[in-house]
């Protein structure tokens, strides 16, 4: 029986007080009406001591203002504040008279707890929600079958718990923003389902098994797909997801590994494994092809076991969310997951990917194992890095010496990578180009890293996960990628081709890619059998064949390197301007506003402030200005800010020869101890 505190109506509580003592549960189980009369009567939900009886009409405002005004609704029932001597308080001691306080508090409609405070009992009551625990065992009326939201993506239903963006509020998170995450991560397998078939995959942090779903309804017999999730309740919905997907589950825990649970898929009869274990267990018990760890936070504690099992050539991607870390806001959190010691800067998304390929590096030449680098994507809410594995200790040395430090000119932001050796240099501040250690007072440069010296990207391989993203029709993975193929070749879109990345490797492969331009799907016809010794040479040949010349390293804002009262050229003007000088340039997806050439940062500034033009001719077409001359001279340059030439600023030439670098007022400033 519910307690005499939880009630529909108002109404309810009023006819308590017609009853005797003793007979107020008795009420809620007769629904009979009672006689109301003029005589005094006691409030239900206190004790006498603290109200005594009254009339009705009085009754009714003190129910009601008191009792009903500050309950808490659930499904229609209202928790009513009780003050009757149901929650036991520790009495109060004054002089010699002990004195028993009868504390205001709620019942719990689903759980029977007694909380004090309305907020307290509110959180009680979502945190019920979140797990589940709607029904209740004092209401009669059946609850809803399903409080389960579904949501559709890329053809996957999945149910959602309420909350389900919130991790902290929800065991099975699911987050709509990370769709982008899950297509690139779902082209990276593709790719790699071509190369050799069927392949393992893991999904080590299932959660609603999103990602593993689209795996296997997607490619179907080329992966099989393993789904592993810690949490009992992620498990739960990962096989009601499966079944919503009519595909066949099998579940495999610690306590019991031969348990199989069938679904009644007709349309596919592919079978999706689901495990409860921890991650590190999994990978440490079995070997994969794919493994891709999204953890909430850093994955560092997870990369030892998913490099000790992980097949030859095979691929590990990893999701990182901590960005506080990685984008320098929490530098000593960073310091303590990744050892690194960094700084902000303007490259700071580049840094925090090679912040993660580092610790990557780390993890697999424990395990006498290399790396390559196949993507490295930093957007707002996620860093992800997909690297091949490549067994033995000679490639985990050749992947181990490319993890260097950086020297970073807080000045002027020209950043070089230290020379390889271990011997110590008379004057650190010769390797940077710049001469800003002699020209400014103090220490000028910052030492940062480790940090991972190689390329980010492999052009092959992010041509064929674009060709891959256009055959499932990935629309919001396909602009990100043809930046990223540009962005790994270090050129401008007008040079770029969308040819298929696999009629390049036709004699390699030993078979012949039929396509057809009706049909989404590609299919591949083999003479003869393929051992599996093939198959991994001819990815070797594939590997060889697509590295290409390195792309330079870090980035430039143009924005940041502007110079106050000129206004700059575009973007896209300014990347020809580059390329006419011979430098190799491209756009960067870690910055809108970001430019990757090899020209060093003064040749940078030089060309930016040739084709910039004074704010006053605004109106007049781009073109050369000729201000350097006169800049290296000394002489001062009074351009007008307005139009008006009301307000003179000054361009004041440093010991370089090159106009120092001036911000807007609108960015935000660069510190020295940044």
């Amino acid at each position: 029986e519910k307690h005499i505190s939880i009630q529909r109506h108002l109404a309810d509580l009023e006819k308590l007080a017609d009853l005797k003592e003793g007979e107020f549960t008795m009420a809620v189980s007769q629904n009979t009406d009672l006689h109301v009369t003029d005589e005094k009567k006691p409030c239900p939900l206190c004790p006498e001591e603290k109200f005594k009886a009254c009339y009705s009409h009085k009754l009714h405002r003190h129910l009601q203002n008191l009792h009903w005004k500050v309950s808490v609704e659930f499904e229609g029932y209202r928790m009513c504040i009780c003050h009757l001597p149901c929650r036991p308080v520790k009495p109060n001691l004054v002089g010699d008279q002990t004195f028993s306080k009868m504390g205001a508090h709620y019942h719990c409609i689903i759980c029977s707890a007694t909380i004090t405070r309305r907020t307290d009992m509110i959180g009680h009551i979502n945190r019920h929600v979140n797990k589940g625990e709607t029904e209740s065992r004092f209401i009669t009326v059946p609850a809803p079958k399903s409080s389960h939201e579904v949501l559709k993506e890329s053809a996957t239903d999945v149910q959602v718990l309420p909350n389900y963006s919130t991790p902290q509020k929800t065991d099975s998170y699911f987050n709509p923003k990370m769709k982008l995450n899950r297509q690139l991560i779902f082209c990276a397998l593709a790719v790699l389902a071509e190369e050799r078939k069927p392949i393992e995959c893991l999904d080590a942090f299932g959660a609603t098994g999103i990602m593993g779903l689209q795996w296997a309804k997607h490619l179907r017999s080329s992966v099989k797909v393993t789904i592993n999730d810690c949490n009992e309740n992620s498990v739960t919905m990962i096989q009601e997801n499966c079944h919503l997907n009519k595909m066949k589950v099998k579940l495999n825990t610690k306590e019991d590994d031969n348990d199989e649970a069938m679904g009644d898929g007709e349309e596919n009869t592919d079978t999706i494994e689901v495990t409860k274990m921890d991650a590190n267990v999994i990978m440490h018990l079995r070997s994969f092809d794919f493994i891709h760890l999204d953890p909430f936070g850093t994955s560092v504690n997870y990369l030892d076991s998913a490099f000790r099992n992980v097949r030859n050539l095979g691929i590990v991607s990893l999701t990182s969310t901590d960005i506080s870390s990685l984008y320098a806001k929490a530098q000593h959190v960073a310091l303590r997951h990744y050892g690194c010691n960094i700084v902000r800067t303007e490259y700071y998304k580049e840094l925090a990917a090679r912040i993660v390929i580092a610790a990557v590096t780390r993890a697999a030449a424990r395990c006498n194992k290399g790396i390559e680098v196949l993507l490295a994507v930093a957007l707002e809410h996620f860093v992800l890095v997909v690297v091949r594995v490549l067994r033995g200790p000679s490639p985990a040395d050749d992947s181990a010496k490319k993890i260097r430090y950086l020297i970073h000119c807080q000045w002027c932001e020209e950043r070089i990578f230290q020379k390889e050796g271990n011997m110590v240099e008379e004057n650190p501040y010769q390797q940077l180009p710049c001469d800003c250690h002699g020209s400014m007072p103090g220490k000028t440069a910052v030492v940062l890293g480790p940090l991972w010296s190689g390329a980010l990207f492999n052009t092959g391989f992010l041509r064929r996960m674009l060709f891959e993203a256009v055959q499932y029709g990935l629309d919001e993975a396909q602009p990100l990628l043809k930046t990223l193929v540009c962005e790994a070749d270090c050129t401008t879109l007008k040079h770029f081709s969308t040819h298929s990345p696999y009629d390049e490797n036709k004699q390699e492969e030993c078979g012949v890619y039929i396509k057809t331009p009706n049909t989404s799907a590609e299919s591949y016809l083999v003479h003869g059998k393929r051992k599996s010794e093939e198959v991994i040479r001819n990815a070797a040949k594939r590997q060889k064949s697509e590295s290409s010349a390195e792309h330079p390293a870090f980035y430039y804002n143009i924005h940041r390197h502007s110079i106050k009262g000129m206004n700059m050229p575009k973007l896209n003007k300014f990347l020809n301007y580059l390329s006419e000088a011979g430098y190799r340039v491209s756009r960067t997806h870690f910055d809108p506003m970001g430019v990757r050439t090899n020209a060093p940062l003064a040749q940078f500034k030089t060309i930016l402030m040739k084709y910039s033009t004074p704010t006053y001719a605004g109106g007049q077409a781009e073109g050369p200005v000729h201000l350097a001359e006169d800049v290296q001279a000394g002489e001062q340059v009074q351009v007008a800010a307005d139009g008006k030439a009301e307000d003179a600023e000054f361009l004041e030439d440093d010991k370089s020869g090159v106009a120092a670098a001036m911000f807007p007022k609108d960015y935000p400033t660069r510190c020295a101890a940044d």
